[in-house]
């Protein structure tokens, strides 16, 4: 496990009332925070409401971060169940809006259409728990003993959703490039 001293040094900073120590922490971390957002098949608007949620609920439960742990799990841990909270009370209001994942790939397609696939599109057919697991290791770049205490799992069950996706993701690309050769 990886720690990150200037993430600490700055939690740890922040936990005592650093204002300046708490934007720093929200101008490096936000970026890692709102792509997670993106790739979970979020509309932009809605990530920016979650990133935002996201940090006032991390601005309550700071005093529970716990001096000397990774601190990028436990932020991830929160954001997960901002995500999760929002798509709950979405479903339960039935206000959940339907998949956007055709819709906002079409606004760019016609001048994207011999472009590869962009990371969004190439994620978007994994179920959630894979596409997750793969934004955190990949794109967030946090090592598997981290997501498997962000989302509450064991090492194990992140590498099996790891690979799965992994397997997934090299099948989808085969058949596009299969595809592409036949229509040459």
């Amino acid at each position: 496990m990886q720690l990150d001293p200037g993430l600490e040094a700055l939690m740890a900073a922040y936990q005592g009332g650093d204002l300046a120590a708490a934007t720093a922490l929200v101008n490096r971390l936000s970026p890692q925070l709102h792509r997670y957002f993106l790739l979970q098949a979020v509309s932009r608007p809605h990530a920016d409401d979650l990133l935002q949620e996201t940090w006032m609920r991390i601005h309550q439960a700071r005093h529970t971060y716990r001096a000397g742990h990774p601190v990028q799990p436990w932020l991830f841990a929160i954001a997960r169940h901002v995500r999760i909270d929002h798509y709950r009370r979405s479903y339960s209001s039935g206000l959940r809006e339907e998949s956007l994942e055709g819709k906002e790939i079409g606004t760019g397609a016609e001048r994207r259409a011999s472009a590869p696939p962009d990371l969004e599109t190439m994620l978007a057919p994994l179920p959630e728990s894979q596409r997750e697991v793969i934004v955190m290791l990949k794109v967030s770049g946090m090592s598997i003993e981290e997501v498997a205490r962000a989302t509450a799992s064991s090492v194990g069950s992140v590498k099996q959703k790891a690979h799965r996706a992994y397997e997934r993701l090299r099948n989808s690309l085969g058949k596009s490039r299969a595809r592409e050769g036949g229509a040459s």
